[in-house]
């Protein structure tokens, strides 16, 4: 059941936005801050320690600088996507599919880790809501039909329970499980420290931003 949990917090988003059509995003930019902290803890709380105990740290690292690489390539097709930015025009009625391939192959990526030894799935959650919500208001305000946004929202939602199966059921996945959760942990490096540095505006201190990402930090430490 907590393999869905992505799932519903995708649609719930979507549904939020459609809803509600929220104009100012200041608290979804906090809500980002907050997620990027609480990945970011539970990164190197709970993966991090998997996955240098089972392995040559060489390799890990490896796999992780190669997570990084990953993400930044990945953002070259999404613009930002990952981390709550959206920098392109979408064509009438043109459905996104360099968009949604961009974002699949990252929220499949992001659930090649998830077991029920671990408490990542928190901070994937956290981390999908605004992103989710951003992506929506995009698609939304876009002159895309609204068949095709609650399309790509739901191939979009599919994508990390798909990525959590394809680890565990398979037996070529789950056999380099140390491997691919490494190469996972390079992505949620890179998008959670992403997050963190661009929910600043012009570098200056914002205390609402530190109080925020000190609770994310709290939480994940006593999870």
């Amino acid at each position: 059941m907590v393999y869905l949990l992505p799932i519903f917090a995708v649609l719930a988003s979507f549904c939020f936005v459609f809803i509600t059509k929220p104009k100012s995003q200041k608290n979804i930019k906090l809500l980002l801050a907050f997620s990027g902290a609480f990945l970011l803890a539970l990164t190197f709380f709970e993966l991090l320690p998997e996955v240098y105990q089972s392995s040559k740290p060489k390799t890990v690292a490896l796999f992780i600088l190669a997570g990084i690489l990953l993400q930044i390539l990945l953002e070259s097709f999404s613009k930002g996507a990952e981390h709550g930015h959206f920098h392109m025009n979408i064509k009438k009625n043109n459905f996104p599919i360099v968009l949604l391939l961009s974002l699949s192959l990252h929220a499949l990526i992001e659930g090649l880790p998830i077991s029920e030894e671990n408490n990542i799935i928190y901070g994937i959650l956290i981390h999908k809501v605004p992103v989710s919500i951003i992506l929506s208001i995009f698609l939304l305000n876009s002159n895309l039909k609204i068949v095709f946004a609650v399309l790509f929202v739901i191939l979009f939602a599919l994508m990390t329970p798909l990525g959590s199966l394809l680890a565990l059921e398979t037996t070529i996945l789950s056999s380099y499980y140390i491997e691919l959760t490494a190469l996972a942990i390079g992505v949620f490096l890179h998008i959670s420290t992403v997050v963190l540095f661009e929910s600043s505006q012009g570098h200056a201190f914002n205390l609402q931003k530190l109080i925020v990402i000190a609770f994310g930090f709290g939480l994940a430490y006593f999870l």
